[in-house]
């Protein structure tokens, strides 16, 4: 499998780079990587780890400037894109198909060819821009996958509320990591004995 990953400069840097952590270590996955300038600052402010170690976290790396490298061809061939964190402004560019760097382009890619791109939209409140923006890509068959924290599988820190976001994330794919004590399988016995219908 060949995925695109983006990474835009909306706060939550974090979810890019777990999704490569985690896409690094899983059998028959290629990352193709491609940063905004924003996210290069944002991974410097947010997280420890330097802009090196992130690249070198993908098996491929572009710079947002470079509209002619391999992902920005739909003869290029993969199996879908994500952006974690997608910022509002990247959303924008997408809906209006503006393609002015290469995280936009390579989404434009994905919208004509047909193929899956998750957007994990990162941006609160939201307004009616916002909200308009990702209705018309909805209903272009793009997934909006906001980074909402789930609270039945117990995290004990902020890296096991990352890492479920993230496993959900990837299950858009079909790769399935979410350890199965993290799956939801419906009220516990116990917790049905106190429940009055």
């Amino acid at each position: 499998m060949k995925l695109i990953i983006g990474i835009s400069g909306a706060t939550g840097a974090i979810f890019g780079v777990r999704l490569l952590e985690i896409l690094r270590d899983t059998k028959d996955v290629e990352t193709h990587l491609v940063m905004s300038q924003w996210a290069i600052t944002t991974i410097t402010e947010e997280t420890n780890y330097s802009i090196s170690e992130v690249r070198e976290l993908a098996d491929y790396y572009y710079s947002p400037k470079n509209l002619g490298a391999a992902i920005s061809s739909g003869s290029f061939n993969v199996d879908g894109m994500i952006i974690a964190p997608c910022s509002m402004k990247s959303l924008a560019s997408i809906s209006m198909g503006l393609a002015d760097n290469l995280i936009a382009r390579a989404a434009d890619v994905m919208l004509k060819e047909r193929k899956p791109l998750v957007l994990m939209t990162r941006e609160t409140p939201l307004n009616n821009i916002h909200l308009e923006n990702m209705l018309k890509l909805s209903q272009m068959g793009v997934t909006i996958f906001p980074p909402m924290p789930a609270f039945y599988n117990h995290p004990k820190d902020l890296n096991d509320m990352v890492n479920h976001i993230v496993y959900r994330l990837i299950s858009q794919f079909g790769i399935d990591k979410l350890p199965q004590e993290k799956v939801w399988t419906g009220f516990t016995k116990k917790e049905q004995k106190n429940v009055s219908y």
